[in-house]
């Protein structure tokens, strides 16, 4: 099991933002896990290491400091390949992972305010993907937008999209959109820059709102 920081919003530029998933989604026999919380974080932790198979465990920078959280004591394990779905809604289904599930679930609760409802995914694993999980959700809400911080062009939401396409087109009522980082080769140092790179909660909302009028 690997343990390795990635992401963003911590002014570290190309050295230290990158995020990495991309690079290891195609190696097979290859789990990746990239957990938001910090219950999910030591359960997942604890199946990491539990694994016979090879396990690459993302943890978001940002999230060190800024996310807090009771913990249960003693030994648990969450299954590697299972998202947990933060919040239900009708109106659309938002699958994210890591930071930006936060951003996302702050961006779905504002727009509660205006009788939007929003079904926010934490994907947790991002390989295995929890496909039934997003599935069921696309069938409900008939609309599906992905966010992660990761490249548009070959990102986790690709694959999102096309699997979703092939399984459940026809319970879509909407083009299904990402909200990703723009195709550059990683964030700058400049404030501006990071905040031009990675997607906002406020963009989060807008996405929403543009989705769920659709």
């Amino acid at each position: 099991m690997i343990r390795t920081p990635y992401g963003g919003g911590v002014r570290g530029a190309l050295s230290h933002s990158v995020s990495v998933e991309a690079l290891f989604y195609h190696v097979p026999g290859l789990k990746i896990v990239a957990p938001a919380f910090p219950a999910d974080v030591k359960g997942l932790l604890n199946a990491a290491i539990d694994d016979p198979d090879p396990v690459l465990f993302l943890e978001h920078k940002k999230t060190y400091r800024l996310i807090k959280g009771e913990v249960p004591d003693g030994h648990y394990t969450i299954p590697i390949g299972k998202a947990n779905v933060i919040k239900e809604g009708t109106q659309l289904s938002v699958v994210s992972y890591g930071l930006y599930v936060h951003w996302a679930l702050e961006a779905a609760n504002e727009l509660e305010k205006d009788g939007i409802s929003v079904e926010v995914i934490d994907l947790r694993s991002i390989r295995p993907m929890d496909k039934g999980t997003i599935l069921s959700s696309v069938a409900k809400t008939r609309k599906l937008l992905i966010v992660h911080e990761d490249n548009k062009f070959g990102g986790i939401g690709a694959e999102i999209s096309a699997m979703v396409a092939e399984e459940a087109l026809f319970n879509l009522d909407a083009p299904i959109r990402r909200l990703c980082a723009p195709d550059v080769p990683a964030m700058g140092y400049a404030l501006p820059l990071e905040e031009e790179y990675m997607s906002s909660p406020a963009e989060m909302a807008q996405a929403m709102r543009e989705l769920a009028r659709f």
